[in-house]
């Protein structure tokens, strides 16, 4: 049987125990380093070596897009909370009220994708150091520094470090998560509240602080899963917490109006028989296989034919399996399309709604050693891609490549790999004397019949193309249930004459040995060779 890689599971073992010690790298594990991934830089130390630092320019919902310096003081985990202590300063005249229009303040386990955001209220404001008029700003003077308080959901204890996003700077990596017995005192005498003017600034030298409030029984906080998609000609995998689903394009399996499988269709299952008895979870071995069909044809009928589907690769993937799996089958027929039908890439779309999906929950426990030999018989789409977390950099590396369009230049620089993902960065600079609002593509930057709900957000259409396995990777979004998703990526806003800002994507990791990779970026076109650094 077809085994993981060694590579990404190591890589994944050996990283949780780096964080649980939180000890330096050994002898040994920088040896197995060097031999697996070469000259790459090696597994990060944790350190605590506070303040981590970002400046730069972010999206103001005014148009006053100012130089900011975002500074995280601590990030301590107690008993209750995860707590998060940080200071703002802008760097560039500011006044009046604004509103920061980054992603909202997200922390993020990059091995597990596990991701917490802050305590709320039932009017959605932040638990922490409180607004002075209960509505949500804060006064903000140029050059004076606000101090801030925020509450997460407590993190796991086996959590040692994170990535955080949400300051409007792009993704802070490497953030060390430092357990304490005790929270910190409040500010002594909170003096937000007597600076609430523009012409009623601070002392010189002295920072702003604010009232604490810690979370009670009203507070909520979002806690969600990373959800990530991986496209092949074959086959797709979308990831979400715990749970898989491998989805079989139907047309590889099925002639048009027939449930009986082609002649292509054993080698397929017999494929993805292989990656389910890899993937599995033996704790909970329950493998339902869903039939879906395209919007063609009678409802009822539908629903009869991808039953049928279903059973029938059901019936074959059982012969592959052998015992010690409960397969279960349902059809679902036209009811949950992932493309729109009826527009112009209309066929493509149908073709990527006829697909038959297995879904289970992961082994995520599976130990290997690095002498195992690998054997890849497996869907490249299904397989998992864990290193280290990245260490923290506060620069995104040189630019590799660029564009530019309708007055809108676009840098593109290094992939970074942090754990199960690929952070990747751009800039956008408006070289034109007016603020303007660049295209980015939307459903137009659509590869034909994609799936719409990978390409939410103005970075959402950027996709990695892996030139040697086709394997085609979609900006990942966050996951908090109830139908509640974001997209992984920063938004893009009105860009003022002459300004810089940086912007991030995050994708799922390909394997260890992928060094270069193409991005997919909307009208801006096609990038090659793009770097992947660790």
């Amino acid at each position: 049987m077809a085994r993981k890689s060694p590579l990404t599971l190591v890589a994944l073992t050996l990283s949780g125990s780096l964080l649980l010690s939180g000890c330096t790298v050994t002898a040994d594990i920088s040896d197995w380093w060097s031999e697996t991934f070469g000259d790459a830089s090696g597994p990060p130390e944790v350190t605590e070596e506070f303040p981590y630092v970002r400046e730069g320019r972010i999206f103001q919902d005014t148009g006053r897009d100012n130089e900011m310096r975002f500074a995280i003081t601590g990030l301590e985990r107690t008993d209750e909370y995860t707590v998060m202590y940080y200071e703002v300063t802008y760097l560039d005249e500011f006044s009046g009220a604004n509103r920061n229009l980054s992603m909202a303040h997200t922390l993020v386990d990059p091995l597990t994708g596990r991701v917490y955001r802050e305590f709320l209220d039932e009017e959605g404001l932040k638990y922490g150091s409180e607004s002075p008029n209960q509505d949500g700003l804060y006064p903000v003077f140029d050059g004076v520094t606000n101090e801030y308080v925020r509450y997460y959901p407590r993190l796991p204890d086996e959590v040692g470090q994170v990535t955080f996003t949400g300051s409007g700077l792009g993704a802070m990596t490497g953030i060390p998560v430092q357990d304490v017995e005790e929270e910190r005192t409040d500010p002594e005498d909170p003096n937000g509240s007597e600076h609430l003017t523009p012409d009623n600034p601070p002392p010189s030298g002295e920072n702003l602080t604010f009232a604490n409030r810690r979370p009670d029984e009203e507070a909520v906080a979002d806690q969600g899963w990373v959800q990530s998609f991986v496209d092949s000609e074959l086959a797709s995998t979308t990831r979400d917490g715990d749970r898989e689903i491998i989805s079989l394009h139907s047309d590889v399996m099925f002639e048009f109006d027939r449930a009986d499988l082609t002649p292509e269709a054993e080698d397929v299952v017999r494929r993805a028989a292989t990656t389910l008895a890899e993937n599995v979870d033996p704790e909970e071995p329950v493998i339902t296989v869903i039939g879906h069909t395209d919007g063609i044809g009678d409802e009822a009928y539908n629903d009869n034919l991808s039953v049928e589907r279903a059973e029938n690769v059901r019936d074959l993937l059982a012969e592959e399996l052998g015992g010690g799996y409960e397969l279960e089958v349902e059809g679902r027929g036209e009811d949950e399309p992932i493309a729109r039908e009826g527009g112009p890439d209309d066929e493509q779309a149908r073709a990527r709604n006829r697909r038959v999906e297995f879904s289970y929950v992961f082994d995520d426990t599976v130990a290997a050693t690095e002498e195992e030999e690998y054997d890849d018989d497996g869907l490249g789409a299904a397989q998992r891609n864990v290193t280290w977390p990245a260490p923290y950099e506060d620069d995104p590396g040189s630019v590799v490549a660029e564009g530019e369009l309708d007055g809108v230049r676009l840098e593109v620089h290094p992939l970074r790999r942090d754990g199960a993902y690929l952070i990747g960065t751009v800039a956008l600079t408006n070289t034109t004397d007016e603020p303007t609002m660049p295209e980015m593509g939307g459903r137009e930057a659509l590869q034909a019949g994609g799936p719409e709900q990978f390409n939410k957000g103005t970075l959402g259409g950027f996709q990695l193309l892996e030139p040697e396995s086709g394997l085609v990777r979609y900006v990942a979004r966050m996951d908090f249930g109830d139908g509640r998703y974001s997209s992984f990526a920063e938004e893009v806003h009105m860009l003022q004459p002459g300004n810089t800002y940086s912007l991030v994507a995050v994708f799922p990791a390909p394997p260890v040995d992928v060094e270069e990779l193409t991005l997919r970026a909307g009208p801006f076109g096609e990038f090659e060779e793009i770097p992947v650094e660790y």
